[in-house]
């Protein structure tokens, strides 16, 4: 008898036999996981694999494995099958199957491996499917035999592995508390807080997270955990997926089979991978390559006959792409929130088939269907159970708001009780479990929400009469479930599971034996990635700016007139490939989550991805740098050999590519952005100043001289200058003495005025300029480039190490914070808990618990508020609305179809439909919020035209909830009121009004906690009190209240809309399918298909049975009792990606009785609102307040957010104090030398340009104000504008008008730690102090030129980044063109830019004022030597010589060695060289002044256009388009 005879058939839902695993492994027989049938497993299996692994007792729902690509997988079928005829062998052991179907049977279906073809013979392509991507055997070409796809394995001696998991006794220890302060600037500073927080750091505050967990999850089981936001259900799934990292301690045990959690995490972590709610890919990869390349990293050793990787990852995405349905996407991008991509669904099976390219065997989903709509989320479940039951994976997810066809669809349960497991066992016994502990489920109440809800005192409903009652708290909730038959079954399970497959040390060595089979090579099997470094290695606008600098330099002449511009050009040439290396930090943050995950998967070491970035660096950057090296060096016309020239090449491309890995390795030893940056502006600094240009090495001062060996720039820019200047002899610009008065005398009385000068010769050698004036020696060029590599290779080793041991980021906890000051006791630890008030409850009725739902204090109160609202009596209507928008290809698209109908005072109104079906569309629409686009149709109140004011007398309440983070609740409702109320109201009624929002919001509790911090439910409560305290008295706009809510918090959120409809509001509400206990709150509903067409617009009935008896007439399908009518109406009406109605249901609207029922209504209100007065405006302008008022509460609101972040204040006044310092002691004591006024020179310019470096980067500068003002106009844009809350140039003038005090305030202390530092004049402050304070763009301060551009640039930039890369090339000009790099005489025919640019006036200003009209007192060196004619003293000599030119000597009476100082004083210094003229110091104030204005201008004029036009590119279309438009309808007129 064969091994098949011997095996009896399960039926579904039993327990397997317990055959024993010798018994098994003998007769290479498995049985199958769904007890349907046995198979015959030919390859060699671990011990006890697929034993008592099946899904005990499970009545889970199958899916078709073709369900989401039925032609896709029958191609696919087809293929294999053909492989089957080829070796009928195979056939002959293989076990009959029943015959397939492509739909899903809620209970007890089909299995999903059902054959799909059961004509052509015995073939199971689900198992044969199973065994291809399991035993990692891909057929290369068509023609290979198909036994060799099962056979391979075995000859390959490679055994299959399966991975259970199993917790006892487990309990999660997290830090911090659950409320805080919000903290501010002021308590940043505080000493008492900064001793708090080193005490808490000492001792950090514990809480339980979960305590006292047991279970077991099998292969082939899916478990769903519940439990409301805040119970533990993200770290029960972090847990089994062994993320622990984040936890103070886990205690307890759990068990992967007989591997602990460290074996798991050091020798098989891809084998267990946790996939948090978001989607984290690469966007700009398409779905192709992202299952290519996650198939690549894990691509087994042993392949099928010769096979290659290449093939091997080809196969596998060519089998999970079809299985999952994502043929049509392959060549899609990913994509993500700013590149498009594909849809939120097709992105979750995207990630699916990347853990199963990888072959995970325990994966946790984490909430991951939030923000998808209910058919989108059961299609993601469904891809799930078909990726488990195929390729028996444990699978673990939690989901809110879970619909009954979703819940079918798992095995087991938990459900979480605040931290303690309430239950634990088969899913299809628990909504009886709690029916049996005393608890009733509402009608048609889905079994999830069901769950949840007996965890909610508030959302539970006890069965009247219970003996004995029920449990009220978690403890007794646990106690409970700890004395049930439930826990008992568990144990039992646990203890088998133990028995079987823990601590057997043959499963290890069996496990281990398998894995090692598949390892490259070259890959260490103590390793966790299953190929070798060198196989994921290989898996994984500077030509504008050369073009401005070069035309800046062109052509410099070998003369001395051009060694400063030379050497300024030179310095640049290697600083500015630095400075753009700064964008590899938000570069590498953007990918940080990624790599983690990918780490966390096993797919490869995270060092490797810093190395395969600075070798894919090295191609890209070597053509950049060609480019970059040829435009610059051969304008500027450096020396012209070639091998000067490729000796630069190499140090500047060395240099670039060493600073791109000092950057990157910066980052990864930082967890956050903002410190990164913050740390990377100052080293900028350093670098820009310890360089060797801006203050020579000879000049630097002891005590920070060191800095300069440490960078890397510094020996870059010796090579080069050496390396220029080693060939040169420049012919002498200026001689001394010249002039008519000297042609006479021979050169031998003459002497070059350039440092380096010999006297008697007119040629200057540049080797010996630079080795005078930096200390500069040829014979060092290869030692410099020789250190330029070394700290090339010593930063990128840095970047590797930390790279691989800091992937993390900074963690977020979910923490409630509260404003300074409130009385709230929600921050105080000794608040009472959930246990001890139900306690104390039980206490108060003597033993006795009164189970009648009762209201708290704030729930009467709430009542009491409510029904003081004044009701409201306008009915709203609208007609036959049509909405088409153009589309790409000249194309329109229609989003609305003839769309009718009303919403009256009282009522709760529902929209409904599918994804795309034009419900956010049709709200928008209604409440004038739409953008472009044809509006057509009529929109009424009480059937009359809507009152100008449409917009202010209605609410409208977003699904995003866009609020200012730093505010309180109260203070953002009470800024909605004093903005949105008239001005006539007095401000004590607004206060009063706010209260009686919170109170009707329940928000009381809440009134001083930040908005940024709450919770979801909290947030959009917020919303709603926002909009509340507008007054609306037309009608309320919601937009999906409850998307992200767990299901007691949106019952929690529809309860409050039903009892402000109760009290005469009047809401139209969109909602994503709803469970039908919510479904109920509404009194009509408005069901839209795709084209926003109608398909239902009435009454729903008592329990939709209105509804329901529409469809049933109209001849769909009967709808089951326990069915949901929200998910049944849109089935019927074919909702959904994968389903599809034979009924025309617009058509069966149109003709239906209930359609001319609606009509009729209509205009029966039309008729009876035109007899009553036309609904006025209440608002008589364009706003409720005056522009006056507007900026008043803005600027108080601004200063609020600023003061409540202190990160910004903090870098502003860290930089300015460390800025200040750093410059002041690099240029200490400056002399009043040539080189000492220089490096004043420099200490001003750097003071200038120090926004130049970190303009370009988040919270650096000029982002520090660009940053939160384009957060703010987004705000602006999404929320405060379409309410009409106030003038867009009311934000603009407090955004200006909130940076004046902290710029004061900033460039005060900048001041003070500079001016005096570097040794300028006391009695020449106050002009300096005055140009730093008030009108300079000084570095971090930002005062009012720096303001104002920043703030222009911001206007016309959508985010952050684009505005930093349009700031950085714009000051590029405004810096490089003010006669400092470039001297005024060499700029050429860039002259006409000296003159535009704002700097030159600034620098020549600061500059005239702190150094002009002083004396030069020339340094030894810096006098020139020459010998006077025979008879003459150096007097007599050069009498005439001084008096036209200047200058002085200082032996006037000798007659040889005349000792020379080319300047007297400063302003022949200044104005020779740099142009500057210590009398033009106010004319400069008043010219910069006009560049303020005219930035202030830009200001206001680009945000104009933006609000209008949407854009500035935009808006220049539109002109021109108008302008062609009204040509043209001139033309049709004449015509």
């Amino acid at each position: 008898m064969s091994a098949l005879d011997q095996i009896k058939e399960v039926p579904r839902g039993d327990s397997p036999p317990h055959t024993s695993r010798a018994a098994i492994a003998d007769n290479a027989v498995t049985h199958d996981f769904t007890g349907t049938h046995n198979s015959p497993q030919i390859s060699p299996v671990l011990p006890g694999f697929r034993s008592n692994r099946g899904r005990h007792g499970s009545t889970a729902s199958r899916i078709s494995v073709d369900y989401f690509d039925p032609d896709g997988v029958q191609e696919l079928r087809r293929t294999l099958t053909r492989m089957t005829t080829e070796g009928q062998e195979i056939a002959d052991e293989v076990a009959q199957e029943p015959p397939a179907t492509s739909s899903i049977d809620s209970k007890g279906s089909e299995a999903s491996e059902s054959t799909l073809a059961p004509q052509e013979g015995p073939f199971d392509f689900a198992k044969t499917l199973r065994d291809i991507v399991e035993k990692y055997a891909f057929l290369h070409t068509i023609g290979k035999r198909f036994n060799e796809v099962l056979y391979r394995r075995a000859d390959a001696d490679i055994k299959s592995r399966e991975l259970g998991v199993l917790f006892e006794d487990l309990r999660v220890v997290g830090l911090g508390a659950s409320a805080s302060f919000q903290p501010t600037f002021g308590s940043t500073l505080n000493p008492l807080g900064i001793i708090g927080a080193i005490k808490a750091m000492r001792h950090p505050p514990l809480r339980n997270i979960l305590t006292g967990f047991e279970g077991v999850v099998r292969p082939g089981e899916m478990l769903l955990v519940l439990g409301r936001p805040g119970s533990g259900c993200s770290t029960l799934l972090k847990i089994l997926a062994n993320q622990r990292a984040e936890y103070h301690a886990v205690e307890g045990h759990v068990d992967y089979d007989s591997f602990s959690p460290r074996a798991i995490e050091k020798h098989h972590r891809g084998d267990v991978q946790y996939s948090p709610e978001d989607d984290v890919h690469f966007p700009t990869l398409t779905v192709e390559q992202t299952i290519q390349f996650a198939a690549t990293t894990r691509t087994p050793e042993v392949r099928l006959g010769g096979n290659t990787r290449k093939s091997f990852r080809i196969r596998m995405t060519d089998v999970l792409t079809t299985i999952f349905g994502l043929r049509h996407v392959k060549k899609t991008p990913v994509g993500d929130a700013s590149i498009r991509g594909v849809s939120g669904g097709e992105k979750k099976r995207v990630s699916i088939s990347e853990a199963l390219a990888t072959r995970s065997l325990i994966t946790s989903w984490d909430n991951s269907t939030r923000g998808l709509d209910a058919s989108t989320a059961v299609e993601f479940v469904r891809a799930l159970r078909i990726a488990t039951d195929t390729f028996r994976l444990t699978t673990i997810v939690s989901i809110y708001q879970a619909g009954e066809s979703l819940y079918e669809m798992f095995d087991k349960v938990c459900l979480i009780y605040n931290g303690k497991m309430a239950y634990f066992g088969r899913a299809d016994q628990a909504r009886q479990y709690f029916m049996d502990m005393g608890y009733e489920p509402a009608d048609r109440q889905t079994t999830a929400d069901f769950l949840v809800a007996v965890t909610d005192p508030k959302g539970r409903t006890p069965r009247a009469g219970a003996v004995p009652p029920p449990p009220r708290n978690a403890a007794e909730f646990e106690a409970h479930y700890r004395k049930s038959d439930i826990k008992q079954q568990n144990m039992e399970d646990i203890a088998a599971y133990r028995r079987e497959f823990v601590g057997q040390p043959t499963r290890v060595s069996a496990y281990r034996q398998s894995a090692w089979a598949e390892y490259a090579h070259h890959a260490r099997i103590t390793s966790s990635y299953t190929i070798s470094i060198p196989m994921q290695l290989g898996y994984a606008g500077n030509s504008g700016i050369a073009i401005i600098l070069g035309t800046t330099f062109l052509k410099l002449p070998e003369s001395t007139s051009a060694y400063y511009s030379r050497g300024g050009i030179l310095f640049f040439a290697i600083f500015l490939p630095a400075l753009f290396a700064m964008s590899e930090i938000p570069a590498l943050f953007s990918q940080r989550p990624i790599v983690e995950r990918h780490k966390k998967a096993a797919m490869y070491h995270p060092f490797v991805e810093g190395l395969a970035m600075t070798l894919v660096d090295v191609p890209v950057t070597f053509a950049t740098m060609v480019l970059y090296t040829i435009i610059l060096y051969f304008l500027v016309k450096l020396q012209q050999t070639a091998g000067q020239f490729f000796i630069f090449f190499l140090i500047v491309f060395t240099v670039a590519i060493t600073m791109k890995a000092f950057f990157r390795g910066l980052a990864a030893a930082f967890k956050a952005e903002a410190p990164a940056q913050a740390v990377a502006g100052i080293l900028v600094l350093a670098m820009a100043l310890y360089t060797g240009y801006t203050i020579p090495l000879i000049s630097m001062i002891g005590a920070l001289k060191w800095i300069s060996y440490l960078n890397p720039l510094r020996w870059a820019f010796e090579a080069v200058m050496t390396n220029e200047f080693h060939t040169i002899n420049g012919q002498c610009a200026t001689l001394v003495p010249q002039g008519s008065d000297y042609n006479n005398f021979p050169a031998a009385n003459k002497v070059c005025t350039v440092l380096g000068s010999m006297p008697g010769q007119t040629i200057v050698n540049g080797e010996r300029f630079v080795e005078l004036s930096f200390a500069y020696n040829q014979s060092h060029l290869w030692r410099n480039f020789g250190f330029c590599l070394a700290y090339g290779i010593l930063f990128a080793s840095i970047l590797l190490i930390l790279t691989e041991f800091n992937t993390g980021t900074a963690g977020q906890t979910s923490v409630t914070t509260f404003k300074r000051g409130s009385s709230t006791s929600a921050v105080q630890d000794s608040g009472p808990s959930t246990e001890e008030v139900d306690e104390k409850a039980l206490q108060a009725n003597h033993g006795t618990v009164n189970y009648e739902k009762s209201q708290s204090k704030g729930d009467l109160e709430s009542t009491r508020a409510l029904a003081q609202e004044q009701k409201m009596t306008d009915i709203f209507s609208w007609q036959n609305v049509n909405y088409v928008v153009p589309v790409s290809g000249g194309q329109h698209r229609q989003l609305l179809d003839d769309v009718s109908g009303y919403v009256s005072p009282g009522n709760l109104t529902a929209l409904m439909g599918e994804s795309g079906a034009g419900k956010t569309t049709l709200l928008n629409v209604l409440a004038e919020r739409s953008g472009t686009g044809i509006i057509t149709g009529n929109r009424f109140v009480n059937g009359q035209a809507l009152p100008p004011d449409f917009q202010a007398q209605t609410g409208y309440c977003q699904q995003t909830d866009t609020h200012l983070p730093t505010m309180s609740v109260r203070e953002s409702v009470y800024f909605s009121a004093t903005m949105r109320q008239p001005a006539s109201v007095p401000k004590a009624e607004k206060k009063a009004y706010t209260e009686q929002c919170l109170r009707m919001c329940g928000l009381e509790d809440f009134a001083d906690a930040v908005v940024g911090s709450l919770g979801v439910e909290l947030r959009k409560r917020t919303t709603i009190a926002v909009e509340l305290a507008a007054k609306p008295k037309l009608l309320l706009f919601l937009d999906e209240p409850t998307s992200g809510l767990d299901s007691q918090s949106a019952w929690s959120i529809m309860s409050f809309l039903r009892s402000l409809a109760d009290n005469g509001q009047a809401i139209l509400c969109t909602i994503h399918q709803p469970s039908a206990e919510l479904f109920y709150v509404f009194d009509r509903l408005l069901l839209l298909r795709k084209g926003g067409q109608t398909v239902f617009m009435g009454d729903i009935g008592p329990n939709a049975t209105g509804l329901i008896h529409y469809f049933e007439l109209n001849g769909s399908r009967a709808c089951k009792p326990d069915e949901n009518p929200a998910e049944f109406m849109l089935d019927v009406i074919g909702a959904g990606a994968t389903a599809s109605s034979d009924t025309d249901w617009h058509q069966v609207w149109l003709g239906s009785k209930e359609h001319g029922i609606l009509l009729e209504d209509i205009e029966d209100i039309h008729s009876a609102g035109r007899s009553r007065p036309q609904v006025e405006a209440t608002i008589h302008t364009e706003f409720a307040t005056s522009w006056g008022h507007q900026i008043q509460v803005l600027f108080r609101r601004e200063m609020i957010d600023k003061w409540r972040n202190p990160t910004y204040l903090m870098a502003k006044l860290t930089l300015n104090i460390i800025a200040g310092l750093f410059i002041g002691f690099t240029f200490f004591h400056s002399k009043n030398t040539l080189q000492g006024t220089q490096n004043k020179l420099f200490s001003i310019y750097m003071a200038t340009i120090l926004s130049v470096p970190a303009s370009e980067r988040l919270l650096q500068l000029s982002n520090q104000l660009q940053v939160p003002y384009i957060k703010m106009r987004s705000i602006y844009e999404i929320r405060e504008q379409p309410s009409r809350m106030y003038a867009w140039s009311a934000l603009v003038t407090s955004q200006l008008m909130v940076e004046i005090p902290l710029n004061i305030i900033n460039s005060s202390i900048f001041f003070l730690c500079w001016y005096w530092t570097v040794g300028f004049d006391s009695n020449r402050g106050g002009y300096t102090y005055l140009f730093l304070s008030f009108l300079m763009p000084l570095s971090p301060a930002l005062p009012q030129y720096y303001t104002t551009i920043a703030t222009a640039v911001a206007a016309m930039s959508p985010n952050p980044q684009i505005a930093g890369i349009l700031f950085s090339f714009l000051f590029s000009f405004v810096l490089t063109f003010n006669g400092v790099l470039q001297p005024y005489s060499q700029l050429n025919w860039w002259r006409w830019m000296y003159h535009l640019s704002p700097y030159t006036y600034l620098i020549e200003g600061l500059l005239g004022q702190a150094v002009g009209n002083q004396e030069i007192s020339c340094a030894a060196k810096e006098f020139v030597s020459l010998e006077p004619p025979s008879g003459l003293s150096c007097g007599s000599y050069l009498q005439s010589f001084i008096t036209q030119n200047g200058g002085y000597l200082i032996n006037a009476d000798a007659t040889s060695g005349c000792q020379y100082c080319v300047f007297r004083t400063t302003n022949e210094w200044l104005l020779t060289r740099f142009n500057i003229r210590y009398s033009h110091r106010w004319r400069d104030v008043g010219i910069f002044c006009v560049f303020i204005l005219f930035n202030t201008a830009a200001v206001y004029g680009l945000t104009y256009l933006r609000m209008h036009f949407s854009g500035i590119l935009e808006s220049i279309y539109n002109f021109f388009t108008s302008r062609k438009a009204t040509r043209k309808t001139k033309h049709a007129s004449a015509v």
